[in-house]
This record gives C-alpha cells, sequence and structure tokens, in this order.
C-alpha cells in the first residue's frame, strides 16, 4: 500500500501538469489562460505531491503526519475553490477566473443558475484528491 500512496500523488502531480500545460479543449481551455496566474499556480501547488509521496516514501512517524496533513489542506484547497463556489459561495475573483478559463470545459453536472460549475478536469483532481488522502490515512494508520 506504501508504493501505491507514493504513487498517487505523483499521478496527481502528472494530471495537474497536463491539464495546466497542454491544450487539450474542450477538457481544458488555455485561450484565455494567464500564463503568469498558471506560472503562479505551479508554484503553488506542485511541491504538496512532491512532499507528500515523500512523507509517505520516508514512512516516519512525523512525515507520514504532515502527509496526511498536506493531503487535508489540498482536499481543502479543492472544495474551496470549486465546491463551494459550486453551492453559492463564490467570489468576484473566482467567478471571472471561471468565465475566462472554465465556462468553455467539460462539465457532468447540472450548470443552469451556478456562477461556478465544477469541470471534468477538475473532477478529476478531486478524484485524485481523495485517493491520495484515502491512501496517505491508510498507510498512517497501518504504521
Amino acid at each position: 500500500m506504501t508504493a501505491v500512496a507514493v504513487a498517487v500523488p505523483l499521478v496527481w502531480l502528472a494530471w495537474l501538469v497536463l491539464i495546466d500545460w497542454v491544450p487539450m479543449f474542450p477538457l481544458n481551455d488555455l485561450s484565455g489562460a494567464n500564463v503568469k496566474g498558471r506560472a503562479l499556480a505551479t508554484a503553488i501547488n506542485y511541491p504538496f505531491p512532491l512532499l507528500i509521496a515523500a512523507g509517505v516514501a520516508l514512512h516516519r512517524t512525523w512525515s507520514l503526519a504532515a502527509a496526511t496533513v498536506l493531503c487535508l489542506l489540498v482536499m481543502a484547497g479543492h472544495v474551496r475553490s470549486w465546491w463551494l463556489p459550486y453551492f453559492g459561495t463564490a467570489t468576484d475573483e473566482q467567478r471571472e477566473l471561471y468565465r475566462r478559463e472554465y465556462s468553455r470545459t467539460w462539465k457532468v453536472l447540472p450548470t443552469a443558475g451556478r456562477a461556478v460549475v465544477i469541470d471534468v478536469q477538475h473532477m478529476v483532481v478531486g478524484v485524485l484528491s481523495l485517493l491520495m488522502l484515502a491512501t496517505t490515512i491508510v498507510v498512517t494508520l497501518t504504521a
């Protein structure tokens, strides 16, 4: 299970790199994306899975606890960025980012009456985030 818990954050990272930098419309829409903004998101987001994978691989009590906390932060960020706005708490900044970068991407959830709707690319991020959290917790509890 440790190998899986190390691999999942790396898959999560690979998915982020793919959707952030490789144009695959309508899965993602990089036409209106601000490269400076994407570079900033890269600097903020990409270290998380590397630190989580390293913490799990090190397999010490403190490193597993740190990896679990980082997974919780990733999940909290995902919920704050996508699910809370979907249910009506979107900020003006979130609405503008959505309009510019995500309004034309694939969605499976209802869009009517929603300022921000989580798209397929970010649903995959959410599933991978949950899987990352679950595998990290399992390894932590069985250490």
